[in-house]
């Protein structure tokens, strides 16, 4: 059963945030094969709390989500688009959240 929408904003907004948090990480340490393991176990992690928090649709629609083909020999740039790949539905789904949460939430 999903919860309040404070703690659906906020849900949302970790997971936004660890991602960041890998993102950079990767970046720094120039290791691809490692990010991409990592963001593949955020994954993992993000679907059961959105399916926990917001409900089963969302979680089972960002499960859903595949990356696109890749056509560079660029991996940091294939690696950007993938985390980018999955943080844009979450903004996405933070927007509408706030939005439709009532005033004072």
């Amino acid at each position: 059963m999903p919860l309040d929408s404070a703690t659906q904003l906020t849900t949302i907004r970790q997971q936004i945030a660890e991602l960041d948090a890998l993102a950079q990480q990767t970046c720094q340490d120039l290791n691809t094969v490692a990010g991409t393991e990592r963001v593949a176990k955020w994954k993992s992690r993000t679907i059961a709390l959105l399916t926990a928090t917001v409900g089963d649709e969302d979680g089972h629609t960002f499960a859903r989500i595949q990356p696109g083909p890749s056509f560079t020999n660029d991996l940091l740039e294939e690696f950007t688009d993938l985390v980018e790949c999955y943080r844009t539905p979450l903004v996405r789904l933070l927007d509408k959240l706030a939005r439709s949460s009532p005033p004072g939430s």
